[in-house]
């Protein structure tokens, strides 16, 4: 253990660690505070590199040790993590990072620099917050460099970074320690800022579109608006049992009824089921709901939302008009997006009709799909063909071409309204993006007698395990004989939006801090 460790200090640090915590106290000593304090003027690096005046540096080196020079370079502050470090003997060279800007270099000289600075400069190691405050000039090597009058510390750094030229790789340790992985892969950053300015640009669009934002209940008595396994808790003030929501259909919908026109939610739902590279347990979604509208009027809102995301990821990424690579693929938002019907694409790529029940059967076997359910009790056609069209002719779809899957067959969504051509077919629409399916879309249905009936058919065919967190909610149909007026709605993941937005291909990019194992696990 090295002598420079204190009383105060853990005995078991690593080496590193305790010649950090020396630098640490070696600044402290010059009366500097090694964790900083407030600083006004800030200039990001990117805003930085971008003041550099090269006619005022040029004349700088031409005539700056003329007696009475008027030094006309811009003096900027700047503040960022120091990520490479070079010291040449009275010369410090500082590489900064902040969310703007990946390298950045500060000069930190002993004859320029105040003697405080130049000392706290000798103290620095990677990973240290600093502020820096000189003139801009260009090296002779071409980089636009800070020539600091003073270093000031912002925070030390204690723990030693990732190592420099792998950076930080592991997916577990970036998801677990998102914060070190923001600093050592700044992808990672510009991924969370464009999630930001997205989730933005959609809340302005739909402002603009006379959306009204709302926020509804999380915790709730009864989990409704979708068939998902919520997470269950218990409200001690009252002594009820609650859950976590899945979905605020239910709650919006009731906001119709009220007399709000049109209303959307942004945030965060909750479901209890699987965890993989397109699904964590709390999820961002917005849900949107138009009255006298219909499938068609939300699927337009929709294809706004999506477009108004891919200007913003190109505006973001550099790109050129709407096209977005994703994978090794290049999606191109602007075409029209591409719609066909669910028995079209069925017979299309199975080669004969759904309702042929001895096809369909034939080739669910053949695909090793489930034909019976518990106790050898066959299942519903319709179910059997659903299987067969989710495993066989979704993954038909052109992955970079956006689509809209149409009416489905009205067995498949009972809470959806049906077609009015065909009651047959519910008016329901899902869109499919890069093989993903990011968001279906309804006309809503708000006959009270029907949406019972729908409920309470629902609720007769769940197994003992399910019906213990489902329940009827009463209230919901109280709220539609009130009177709800005709409507469409819309779901859509903003998570899977941003994945294809930022070109990545698993949710865990997109989430800032998402779900991990603990570590005792």
């Amino acid at each position: 253990m090295s002598d420079t460790t204190t009383e105060h200090e853990p005995q078991d640090l690593h080496q590193l660690e305790v010649q950090r915590r020396a630098n640490r106290d070696a600044v402290a000593a010059m009366g500097l505070d090694p964790y900083g304090q407030r600083t006004d003027g800030l200039t990001t690096l990117a805003e930085a590199r971008a003041r550099y005046d090269e006619a005022a540096d040029r004349e700088h080196q031409e005539q700056g040790k003329q007696e009475g020079f008027t030094d006309r370079r811009p003096v900027v502050k700047v503040a960022g993590r120091i990520v490479l470090r070079r010291p040449t003997g009275k010369l410090i060279w500082l590489n900064l990072r902040d969310h703007t800007d990946e390298s950045f270099q500060v000069a930190v000289s002993k004859r320029d620099c105040d003697e405080q600075g130049f000392a706290t400069a000798e103290q620095t190691d990677l990973g240290d917050l600093v502020v820096a405050e000189g003139p801009l000039m260009r090296t002779k090597t071409g980089e636009v460099t800070c020539w600091a009058a003073s270093l000031r510390p912002a925070s030390k750094c204690l723990m030693p970074p990732p190592e420099k030229h792998a950076g930080l790789t592991d997916p577990e340790i970036r998801a677990r320690r998102r914060y070190i992985d923001m600093w050592s892969n700044p992808e990672t950053t510009r991924t969370l800022l464009l999630r930001s300015k997205i989730v933005a640009g959609i809340r302005r669009l739909l402002d603009s579109m006379g959306f009204v934002e709302v926020e509804t209940p999380m915790l709730q008595a009864q989990a409704g608006g979708a068939a998902a396994r919520p997470f269950l808790t218990h409200l001690n003030a009252l002594d009820i049992d609650l859950s976590l929501r899945i979905a605020p259909e239910l709650y919006l919908k009731r906001l119709l009824v009220g007399g709000m026109p049109k209303v959307y939610e942004i945030n965060r739902n909750f479901r209890n089921e699987g965890v993989d590279k397109r699904h964590n347990p709390e999820f961002t979604a917005i849900e949107l709901y138009e009255a006298y509208g219909d499938v068609h009027s939300v699927m337009a809102v929709t294809e706004a939302i999506v477009r108004e995301a891919a200007r913003v990821a190109a505006e973001a990424r550099g790109l050129e008009g709407l096209a977005i690579p994703f994978g090794d693929m290049v999606i191109d938002y602007a075409e029209p997006f591409e719609r066909v019907t669910y028995t079209e694409l069925f017979e299309r790529v199975m080669g004969f009709p759904m309702d042929d029940v001895t096809r369909v059967h034939a080739e669910a076997v053949r695909h090793g799909l489930q034909v019976k359910g518990k106790g050898g009790v066959p299942l519903d056609h319709l179910l059997i063909a659903n299987e067969l069209f989710e495993a066989v002719a979704e993954p038909t779809l052109n992955p970079a071409r956006p689509t809209w899957v149409m009416r489905y067959p009205a067995s498949l969504s009972p809470l959806t309204r049906p077609c009015p051509d065909d009651p047959r077919f519910a008016d329901r629409a899902d869109l499919f993006i890069a093989g993903m399916e990011v968001g279906p879309h309804y006309t809503e249905l708000n006959d009270p007698d029907i949406q019972e009936a729908k409920f309470r058919e629902q609720l007769a065919g769940l197994d003992d395990e399910e019906s213990t967190f489902r329940s009827f909610d009463q209230d919901f149909i109280d709220a539609l004989k009130v009177g709800m007026p005709p409507a469409g709605g819309m779901g859509l993941g903003i998570d899977r939006l941003i994945m294809l937005m930022a070109g990545k291909e698993t949710i865990r990019e997109v989430i800032p801090f998402p779900f991990v194992r603990p570590l005792d696990r």
